[in-house]
């Protein structure tokens, strides 16, 4: 064996910038081959290193119809679709190989290893498209077009699996907002084109890149719209529309200057940190001061520092804010509506509805949160609590507050909760139980 190592370092110096690796996978010789692979000393050996042409030891044993040392390299975990200089992996290698000795061996090993049949070198071309046309390729040709379709298939199913396995997700997301059924039908529908064109381009069709509209959020406080935008964050970063999920919120404070000259470093500090995700605008409309004579108003600067990147696809914008103020923001600006294209109106919740936001924020308490652990008695059903709040509160309130509602209703809650046990209270059950006599009190505190 040693006389065998002696014989392929020998053999190394006079190749350029090649291993014993590359060396002895490209003569076949499986004992040193096997040897190197075992090799446990000081200096690894390198199962991807590169000659001076970017061929790793798979590509030597490749274009040499070396079929052993192929198999040995793959056992021990090669990258099949390794690119050399030229862009060809193994299995451009091994056709070429193929098309001059008549032996598709190699071919036939690396396919068993689902060396991609589609993949192209530098000049575009496939390891079918190498294929000539005269005799002696027709069995080399079918065995390349039967494994291309094999994998066309596989990748359609593995597509679709994961297709349905998003739009589960999304669903799983949307059960969580409450009412706003025309927004989440938009929500599934942007879903589904999103979804369909990963499909397409995982089966290796060339299609448009989709782009997400700019959008305005419409509606009283509390009515779920930075909730909602996050969620969307969620979504197109799952379906790859977006590098990120992060949604940026900002207000007026946080884009406008106080002198001459600070608006716009300042909004556009503001727009690089929300980059690859969404820019939410909350109160849009405090950008646009009441009276257009007011000149020293910097919040319009701040507006057109956005509006002159929403063209670049790096931001997705959402404006949001009151539904009348609003129309200052959509008059103030030629391009408003050209870029802002969807509009969604965000109603106030019924009383039944807020029952249901509460059901659900008790349901899905993070372990940070103040109720965490707490849960509601059977006696507070949707119907009960809703019953409640149309007693405890106005419709004027109801409107103003929306979902920030719930938050204060249910802390006050576990205050009167805390205030009602005894300090001998052992049974865990009435420790962390939220009743409806709890749910009333702490709606009374807040209308106090």
């Amino acid at each position: 064996m040693g006389l065998m190592l002696q014989s392929s370092l020998a053999l190394l110096l006079s190749t350029m910038a090649q291993t014993p690796l590359h060396v002895s996978a490209g003569y076949n010789n499986v004992e040193i081959v096997k040897f190197l692979l075992n090799w446990r000393g000081p200096e690894k050996v390198e199962l991807e290193a590169k000659n001076m042409y970017g061929e790793t030891p798979l590509h030597m044993a490749a274009k040499n119809g070396c079929n052993e040392a192929a198999r040995l390299l793959l056992e021990h975990g090669a990258f099949i679709e390794a690119k050399a200089n030229n862009g060809m992996t193994p299995l451009h290698l091994a056709v070429w190989y193929s098309l001059r000795s008549e032996d598709c061996l190699t071919v036939k090993a690396l396919l068993e290893y689902k060396a991609d049949c589609s993949v192209k070198d530098n000049d575009g071309m496939t390891p079918l498209n190498h294929l000539s046309q005269g005799p002696g390729s027709e069995k080399l040709r079918e065995l390349l077009h039967w494994h291309l379709e094999e994998q066309r298939k596989r990748k359609a199913i593995e597509a679709c699996s994961e297709t349905k396995a998003k739009m589960d997700e999304l669903e799983r997301e949307l059960l969580n907002i409450v009412g706003l059924h025309e927004l989440k039908q938009q929500l599934r529908k942007w879903a589904k084109g999103m979804l369909m064109d990963e499909k397409r381009r995982a089966l290796g069709l060339k299609i448009a890149a989709r782009k997400v509209p700019h959008m305005a959020f419409l509606g009283n406080p509390g009515t779920g719209k930075t909730m909602v935008a996050r969620v969307l964050g969620r979504l197109l970063y799952m379906v790859g529309i977006l590098p990120t999920d992060k949604v940026t919120e900002v207000q007026r404070t946080d884009l406008v200057g106080e002198f001459v000259g600070h608006t716009g470093p300042k909004t556009r500090r503001k727009i690089k940190e929300a980059e690859g995700g969404i820019l939410f605008v909350d109160e849009a409309y405090r950008l646009i001061p009441m009276q257009k004579a007011d000149d020293k108003d910097y919040g319009l600067e701040a507006l057109e520092e956005i509006m002159s990147v929403m063209d670049s696809g790096k931001v997705v914008v959402i404006f949001a804010g009151y539904s009348e103020p609003m129309k200052r923001v959509i008059s103030s600006n030629e391009g408003f509506c050209r870029r802002v294209t969807k509009f969604f109106h965000f109603g106030d919740f019924s009383s039944e509805e807020l029952a249901q936001i509460l059901h659900l924020k008790m349901n899905n308490q993070a372990e940070d949160s103040p109720l965490y652990g707490f849960r509601l008695h059977p006696s507070c059903s949707v119907e009960a609590i809703k019953k409640l709040i149309e007693k405890g509160t106005t419709l004027k309130q109801r409107q103003e507050m929306n979902g920030g509602l719930v938050d204060p209703m249910l802390a006050n809650a576990r205050e009167n909760l805390d205030l009602r046990l005894d300090f001998d209270c052992a049974d865990t059950n009435d420790l962390l139980t939220v009743t409806l006599e709890d749910l009333e009190a702490g709606l009374h505190s807040l209308s106090q």
